[in-house]
């Protein structure tokens, strides 16, 4: 049993059109998730992308960009998640942490 009270998920990139594709939205790979049914548990929850910057404020090098999973998209698990500020894309292929909370159980 793990001690942590999150689950592993990894960026896959924008929602995106033939042409165009659109920042507000991420797409994100849930871990142990495969179909569309298994992740509708996870809607609604915070998603956290936690990276290091250089600089130290109040005492850390660590900052978080939340989001919240908003729906799923497709078949096989993954889903669409709004962030506070747009991801960057050097985050693509990156891993961020799926909060088991609010938990509507």
């Amino acid at each position: 049993m793990t001690d942590r009270l999150y689950s592993k998920g990894r960026v896959l990139g924008f929602e995106r059109a033939k042409r165009t594709q659109n920042p507000n939205i991420s797409l994100i790979k849930l871990e142990g998730v495969q179909t569309a049914k298994d992740a509708q548990f996870y809607l609604g929850k915070r998603v956290a992308y936690v990276y290091r910057g250089t600089r130290e404020i109040n005492g850390s090098k660590l900052r978080v960009i939340w989001g919240r999973i908003a729906r799923t998209h497709g078949t096989s698990g993954v889903v669409k998640a709004r962030f506070r500020k747009n991801l960057p894309a050097k985050t693509m292929g990156a891993s961020v942490r799926v909060m088991l909370y609010p938990s509507n159980i």
